[in-house]
């Protein structure tokens, strides 16, 4: 079933997550009233009427796409935790992040996306990274490469002596423990800083205007899209164990995504001097 999908015409996805962003997403950017935004877990945590929407909108157009799938995504599990463990099942899984930058999107900026991946058993197969208000739509097959707005991207490589530029777990999401492990990048040769949209920060390290992430949260609608981004335009990413990372979870955090294995090995050393 999963395979001829994936043979088929994956654009009828594409889409579908244009087709969300149209109709819940853009009509509320810039235009949201205060009883549209919600905290979920504290003021740095929040929700729109956006995101809600648009995540229905998916869960049901994903799942009439591909029969016998499921979806994951971040509301439906905020509303119950249980969903989440559908990422360890036999069933095709649609991960979600219907707004991807919620803070961003409150603030009436460019910088969200729609992401959206398809996992089996635990693997990542496609996913769908959507910036609707930059009219940008990155999609990734596994072993077909990566493509932005229908042309290739690839992620290449930083210059031997050139200071990289990493984007980092943004602080107001960080324990005290995790700070510390973060403190690695406070490096020379290291320019670190705060993360934006997780989506929209993986696009930039696929299509090279960014060396390397470093996150220690492990929600897979925020990274599945992202990482098979990465790697399908020729990146590396890897856990502070070196494994690779699991979007089922119980990984060895902080892991890192970048533009190839060197710069992922040089981000994974820091990381370790810090924790």
């Amino acid at each position: 079933m999963i395979d001829d999908f994936l043979a088929g015409d994956l654009t009828e996805v594409e889409a579908a997550v244009r087709a969300a962003a149209a109709a819940e997403i853009m009509p509320r950017h810039r235009q949201l009233a205060a009883h549209e935004i919600v905290e979920k877990n504290g003021p740095h945590d929040l929700v729109t009427t956006a995101d809600r929407l648009a995540e229905e909108h998916l869960t049901a157009s994903l799942s009439r796409l591909l029969p016998g799938s499921v979806v994951v995504g971040e509301e439906a599990v905020h509303a119950d935790p249980k969903v989440y463990e559908a990422l360890g099942g036999e069933a095709p899984v649609w991960i979600v992040d219907p707004v991807d930058g919620t803070r961003q999107f409150v603030r009436g900026e460019s910088g969200f996306c729609t992401l959206v991946a398809l996992a089996h058993r635990g693997e990542l197969l496609a996913s769908w990274t959507y910036a609707a208000a930059l009219d940008e739509m990155a999609v990734a097959v596994r072993g077909r490469g990566a493509t932005l707005n229908g042309a290739p991207i690839r992620s290449g490589s930083p210059a031997p002596d050139a200071v990289l530029r990493v984007a980092m777990s943004h602080p107001d999401y960080t324990t005290d423990a995790q700070k510390q492990a973060l403190l690695g990048l406070r490096t020379e040769g290291i320019d670190a800083r705060p993360c934006g949209s997780a989506g929209l920060e993986y696009l930039a390290v696929a299509r090279g205007e960014l060396d390397a992430l470093a996150f220690n949260w492990e929600y897979a609608w925020d990274h599945a899209a992202g990482l098979l981004l990465v790697t399908e335009a020729g990146g590396a990413q890897a856990t502070m164990s070196g494994a690779p990372f699991r979007i089922t979870g119980g990984n060895d955090l902080p892991f890192t995504a970048a533009r190839d294995r060197a710069t992922a090995d040089r981000i994974l050393a820091a990381l370790r001097t810090g924790a």
